[in-house]
């Protein structure tokens, strides 16, 4: 099989990203011929795997993905794919695996009255229609059954063709026969000593993935429970800003950024709890990261992947609609609370009980049945 997989940008700390990347190389590992498509690539060039660097640019975002898309269906006339995979949603794809939340949701629960008229907005929209209207036949991979309700809700004709795909967890982000000494490692490498309690948050994107509600959250607590706590912020964004909030709250000495970082497990293991208030989530890996590894967690029920925490007993979820109070409130009481060693199990037992990591097999799978399919097809018409 010909594959073609579509993607705007790839970097190796985001989500969607690894997502991505996992499918594409199992469909080497496979035996099919895989082409990327994408605008800017940050990372090693995987082998196996041809990347296409699409020339387009523009002022603004919609029209650079507009370009885009006029481009790669260009070429992919001109190459035959067998298939053609997105990670973003557009027009012209046979599969579509969904990191991203509706966009009709989204528009809904906007307030501005104005706003859907905008020439980006009325892109995103009319890209996500082209994907989930009725009469459509872009098969669509979710994440989580919280996406498929959404995505049945404002596209109601589209629900035999979504999926919803089983996590990916990476192998190395479970916990491993050294995670003792892990631990151990990160805690003197960040001068933490028995009594300090490390908090962790995971993401790239810092705005979504609600960083300003970490911040004061922890900037809530009550004194002596505050001066015993870092909050590790991991992931690439744009800190400026909350740097600065950090300090206006008095905490830029609890509050630490830690960048884009390769050694994750090191990190988890050396972290107490977790904190993930997205303001949305098509997913949330790190929240079944924190899961696994024996972090409990506390997320907001925007997230995709909140449902894990319910289901493990590793946790606590904030409910809907947010309130920064009821999260600070969450927040102290799980750091007080007798329950931390119950969480910690929990987690570590689900870790090893639920399939948290045959996501690329299951696409990959979907994939070739597709193409399988089709091949049948036209062999009748034949």
């Amino acid at each position: 099989m010909r594959l073609a997989i579509l993607i705007y940008q790839y970097f190796p700390y985001g989500g969607q990203q690894r997502d991505f990347l996992k499918i594409a190389k199992q469909a080497v590992a496979n035996g099919h011929d895989v082409t990327v498509y994408c605008m800017r690539w940050d990372g090693v060039l995987p082998e196996g795997i041809a990347v296409q660097h699409v020339p387009v640019s523009a002022k603004t975002r919609h029209l650079l993905y507009q370009r885009y898309t006029e481009w790669v269906q260009d070429r992919i006339a001109e190459e035959a794919y067998d298939l053609v995979l997105g990670f973003n949603k557009m027009p012209g794809l046979d599969m579509y695996f969904a990191a991203d939340p509706c966009f009709a949701a989204k528009l809904e629960r906007d307030k501005r009255p104005l706003i859907k008229y905008l020439p980006r907005y009325r892109h995103f929209l009319a890209y996500e229609q082209a994907v989930f209207r009725t009469g459509a036949d872009t098969k669509v991979m979710l994440l989580s059954p919280q996406q498929l309700e959404e995505f049945c809700q404002y596209y109601p004709g589209s629900k035999e063709r979504l999926h919803v795909v089983p996590p990916g967890l990476s192998s190395n982000r479970f916990p491993g026969d050294d995670r003792l000494a892990r631990r151990k490692r990160f805690r003197e490498a960040q001068n933490l000593n028995s009594h300090d309690i490390a908090i962790v948050q995971v993401g790239s994107g810092f705005r979504i993935k609600g960083v300003d509600r970490s911040i004061r959250s922890v900037a809530a607590l009550p004194d002596d429970l505050r001066n015993r706590c870092k909050l590790y912020i991991v992931g690439q964004g744009k800190s400026g800003s909350y740097r600065r909030l950090a300090r206006r709250l008095g905490v830029s000495q609890q509050v630490l950024f830690l960048g884009g970082r390769d050694d994750i497990p090191d990190i988890l293991s050396g972290c107490d709890y977790m904190l993930h208030p997205a303001i949305q989530e098509s997913a949330g890996y790190s929240i079944l990261e924190g899961i696994v590894n024996g972090l409990p967690v506390l997320t907001t029920d925007t997230c995709g992947y909140a449902y894990h925490v319910e289901h493990s007993g590793a946790g606590v979820v904030s409910p809907s609609p947010f309130s920064q109070q009821s999260l600070n409130d969450a927040l102290r009481d799980m750091l007080q609370s007798d329950e931390r060693l119950k969480w910690q199990e929990n987690g570590l037992a689900y870790g090893k009980a639920a399939n948290l990591r045959g996501m690329a097999d299951y696409v990959v799978t979907m994939l070739e049945q597709e193409y399988a399919q089709r091949q049948s097809g036209q062999e009748a018409e034949v």
